[in-house]
C-alpha cells in the first residue's frame, strides 16, 4: 500500500504565520493558493507544489524550515 508524502508535510503551529512566510518566499502564491480547508489539505499542498515547481519532499522541507 502506497502512502503519499503530502500527508507528511508538517503543517503545524499557526498556519497563518506559515502562509505569510511562504508568500514572502514565493511571491507568486496567492491567498487562494494558501487557503487551508479541512479535508482539502493534500489538494492545497499539491496546488502550492505545482505553482512553485517543487517536489512534495522539497515542499515539506520548505514548510518545516519556516
Amino acid at each position: 500500500m502506497a502512502t503519499t508524502t503530502a500527508t507528511k508535510v508538517p503543517i503545524t503551529g499557526n498556519w497563518n504565520e506559515q502562509k505569510i512566510k511562504l508568500k514572502a518566499k514565493f511571491p507568486l502564491l496567492t491567498d487562494a493558493d494558501l487557503n487551508f480547508e479541512k479535508g482539502k489539505r493534500d489538494e492545497m499542498l499539491s496546488k502550492i507544489q505545482a505553482k512553485i515547481g517543487r517536489t512534495k519532499e522539497e515542499l515539506a522541507k520548505i514548510i518545516a524550515s519556516l
